[in-house]
């Protein structure tokens, strides 16, 4: 296994795992509550953040899309068009999916690889692999399941660490 795949894929598929069992127990937690499912869904820590729905999404972007450039493969497009807990599951489960269709062997060489991004931004970024992963990836696939988790958390779903981290 190449030191790129062990250090990401796994990762991002633990985390994922984390997520679908956060966002499961907050439909539960609407469910038993007669809380209208957008009310946590469209929920923002402050004004200017995103929404949970969007944090989700953002999330599982990074973790396709660093997983693919890593591997030297097609980032996938996903539409972003979800708008309920069972649609953000299938999203989720369609990059877990996607993870695991990457095989260790197509990293090699991944950790001096240029990468090039525009993250939202004009500004093009120059990475080598392993900076863009420990560096830029990473970084922002943990602050977006973080705070899906915060949005979550501090709208009453109990949930605690060992939802977020999930099983590893």
């Amino acid at each position: 296994m190449t030191q790129l795949h062990s250090l990401s894929v796994p990762v991002f598929k633990q985390m994922l795992g984390g997520l679908q069992t956060v966002l499961a127990k907050a439909e539960a937690h609407a469910t038993a509550r007669k809380i209208d499912p957008d009310a946590l869904l469209q929920a923002r820590l402050f004004p200017d953040m995103f929404p949970l729905l969007r944090q989700v999404q953002v999330a599982s972007d990074f973790a396709k899309s660093v997983a693919a450039r890593l591997a030297n493969v097609e980032v996938p497009k996903l539409d972003d068009n979800e708008k309920t807990f069972a649609e953000l599951q299938t999203r989720i489960t369609w990059v877990l999916t996607f993870l695991d269709s990457l095989q260790p062997g197509q990293f090699e060489g991944a950790d001096t690889r240029e990468i090039v991004t525009q993250a939202g931004t004009p500004k093009e970024k120059r990475f080598s692999g392993q900076s863009y992963l420990l560096n830029y990836g990473l970084p922002h696939f943990f602050f977006h399941t973080t705070t899906a988790y915060d949005i979550l958390r501090h709208n009453g779903v109990e949930v605690g660490k060992k939802d977020y981290i999930g099983i590893y």
